[in-house]
């Protein structure tokens, strides 16, 4: 089974910011789609960015457009996630994913996932 590890959540004031990573182990995920999703209290969980290993094209939500960056490290094996002007509404569980997919806005795309990091954004 491969692992996926996310660190670098926690607690931030709304305006701040938090890189999140992803750390695969088990294989190298570089030709892997890496995703990033969220899921809050009472909420389906959603997609929130993806970087396509082929271009490195990403893609993002229309609710973090502007504010989060996702980049990949092949060196490292890692996958970011800058969160930059996070919002209360940014507050939830994030799981980052691995797929070999097309698609990247869906769930059931990817094959592996994380444990998921807790952020949480106050007001």
């Amino acid at each position: 089974q491969v692992q996926l590890v996310e660190s670098g959540g926690g607690l931030v004031q709304a305006g701040g910011s938090l890189r999140l990573s992803c750390a695969p182990s088990g294989r190298t995920f570089s030709m892997y789609a890496m995703g990033w999703f969220r899921q809050s209290p009472g909420k389906e969980r959603e997609f929130v960015a993806a970087i396509i290993s082929r271009d490195d094209n990403t893609y993002y939500a229309d609710s973090v457009k502007g504010r989060f960056t996702t980049s990949r490290d092949n060196g490292k094996n890692t996958v970011y996630l800058q969160m930059n002007s996070l919002k209360p509404e940014d507050t939830a569980v994030y799981y980052c994913a691995a797929g070999l997919s097309n698609n990247p806005f869906k769930l059931s795309e990817y094959d592996f996932w994380g444990q998921g990091t807790q952020v949480t954004v106050s007001s």
